[in-house]
């Protein structure tokens, strides 16, 4: 299966000149944990992710408005992506390894054109119709899902509160 037929199409972007109180309306407002973060300058490109937990800890560790705080400051500078025609286990393949819920799917000039979540494809496995596939995707999200909530090494923790 390729992403394209699973990703969420209508995601909405902030650009790395707004704050991380715009950040959050648009995640309450969308009902999403994250947004992709785009350069300022048109062309669409992703820079970073910021999630709803990015927000709270840079609150949190700065102790200021979100008004105040760029979302440069706290987003994931570091962007892993796909491409609409991935294919879902390569996908999640990256999702378990990287140890992240979602992905942005991007077209080859770098764009924004969806998102995909551990939840897309959890909702996909429970639509297939041959049971015996349901159970072997499900399994699969399971890995995932228990590689992702691994609690990560202490010294990587003391690292990154560091950055």
């Amino acid at each position: 299966m390729k992403i394209k037929e699973i990703m969420q199409r209508n995601v909405k972007v902030c650009t790395q000149d707004d704050t991380l109180n715009t950040a959050a309306r648009l995640m309450w407002d969308n009902d999403c944990g994250c947004v992709p973060v785009i350069a300022s300058d048109g062309n669409g490109a992703i820079i970073g992710m910021i999630s709803d937990r990015d927000i709270c800890m840079a609150a949190y560790t700065q102790g200021k408005s979100l008004n105040d705080i760029p979302v440069t400051v706290a987003m994931s500078h570091s962007v892993l992506s796909c491409k609409p025609n991935d294919d879902l286990a390569l996908v999640e393949a990256v999702m378990r390894e990287a140890r992240i819920h979602r992905l942005p799917v991007v077209d080859d000039s770098g764009a924004v054109v969806g998102i995909v979540s551990l939840t897309d494809i959890a909702r996909n496995s429970l639509s297939l119709g041959d049971g015996r596939v349901a159970l072997g995707a499900q399994a699969e999200i399971a890995r995932t899902l228990a590689a992702i909530r691994e609690p990560r090494d202490r010294e990587l923790l003391v690292l990154a509160q560091a950055a």
